[in-house]
């Protein structure tokens, strides 16, 4: 009698926005406001006979609501704080990720609320999902991140992932309180930024890149500009003087296409004051490079296993670009490009943690840029090494004691 009930009520609710003329993913409030009314009424009816009567009102109402102006069975999953990730294998494994477990959820979906998920997740944000188009990244209003894949790319099902930005740090000491850094280290990356060095963090997937490189643009000066470059939107940088800008995938007859290397370039004619790139994976390295080069500041995230590694995928990542770029000349433009690497990883706890913050002096040995390490992690603990940042004298004009500070008393 409940399932019953409810796909009446819903059905009367989605008349009701109809005639309206609501839009639901834009005025969630206005929709429950209905849900509310066309419930009352419900009852008034359930009293009388007419309809079959709610054993759960308040579990009707959240069903509805969520199927109406939410994204169904995932809504409370986006809801709830404690779930970081959510992805869907087939319509009878849904998961969620808590902590950095995964786990089986008791959701079971059918095929074709699958693809009416995916199309009302992407409705506002311009993409689509087809055999021409397999796959698609996307932004939800909420600001989590969809990606989904289509057969016959996947073997049978709909393959969707939906990551949610759990952690709302704005600045460096939001991650300090969190955990993620020790306080020392956190004034040594702040102090970094606002001197104007070029700073990469690297990390696997989840590893809390993206938050990282948020919270460091806060400590960019508020007279500065910052364009940002995306594959989507994620950063949400409390910028006054901020321009963000995503990539386009082309559109039905192929062309439009707006890929990160075009961004990149765009972002150098802006005005900017500093760069950042969310997310550095094939040949955009070298826009990146040739902005460095130029005197930009920036900073920029890269997946890699350490902060060597990083350096040792910058400098094969821009290779891509074309025959005529040789190793000889993107090795030493890393050396003296990139300044700070930060490197994040998850604990045997699944809890996020910068692991160590590696220097580099701008020098090349054997073909090998040479690193020194500022702070790394000695028995599960970030301590203070024994190597020094470059550009000291960037430090002393943004008025900072870099020896100071790097024992712990800046």
């Amino acid at each position: 009698m409940q399932r019953e009930g409810i796909a009446v009520l819903e059905g009367e609710v989605r008349e009701l926005v109809r005639r309206r003329g609501l839009d639901p993913a834009a005025d969630r409030r206005g929709v429950a406001a209905l849900v509310d009314s066309a419930l009352a009424a419900y009852d008034e009816r359930a009293v009388l006979g007419a309809v079959p009567a709610l054993a759960d009102a308040d579990a009707a109402r959240r069903h509805v609501l969520d199927a109406v102006a939410g994204f169904g069975p995932l809504q409370r999953y986006l809801d709830d704080p404690t779930v970081e990730e959510i992805w869907i294998n087939s319509p009878s494994q849904v998961f969620v990720a808590r902590d950095g477990e995964s786990e089986l959820t008791t959701t079971v979906l059918t095929d074709g609320q699958v693809r009416d998920l995916v199309e009302r997740m992407l409705a506002s944000s311009g993409r689509r999902l087809d055999l021409s188009s397999p796959f698609v990244d996307a932004t939800l209003p909420g600001g989590e991140r969809l990606h989904a894949v289509i057969p016959d790319v996947t073997r049978r099902h709909w393959s969707v992932n939906v990551r949610k930005h759990v952690v709302r740090a704005r600045g460096l000491e939001d991650l300090v309180a969190l955990g993620l850094m020790p306080p020392r280290v956190a004034a040594f990356l702040g102090a970094s930024v606002r001197a104007g060095l070029n700073v990469l963090v690297a990390g696997a997937t989840q590893a809390g890149k993206t938050t990282l490189l948020n919270a460091l643009a806060g400590a960019v000066p508020e007279r500065e500009r910052i364009v940002s470059c995306e594959e989507v939107f994620e950063l949400r940088l409390q910028a006054r003087d901020w321009v963000a800008m995503q990539t386009r995938p082309p559109n039905l007859e192929g062309v439009g296409e707006v890929p990160l290397r075009r961004l990149v370039k765009e972002a150098l004619r802006m005005r900017p004051d500093r760069l950042v790139v969310g997310e550095v994976r094939e040949a955009e390295a070298l826009d990146l490079l040739i902005a460095l080069n130029a005197g930009l500041p920036a900073m920029c995230t890269l997946h890699a296993g350490s902060a060597r590694e990083a350096l040792t995928k910058l400098c094969t990542l821009p290779l891509l670009a074309g025959e005529n770029v040789s190793h000889r000349f993107v090795v030493p433009t890393v050396a003296t490009a990139v300044d700070l690497v930060v490197h994040l990883a998850k604990d045997g706890r699944g809890r996020r943690r910068v692991r160590e913050v590696v220097a580099v002096p701008g020098r090349v040995e054997d073909g090998v840029v040479e690193t020194a390490d500022v702070f790394t992690t000695r028995g599960g603990e970030l301590v203070r090494a024994d190597g020094y940042p470059p550009h000291a004298e960037r430090y002393a004009l943004a008025g900072v004691d870099l020896a100071a500070l790097l024992r712990g008393r800046g």
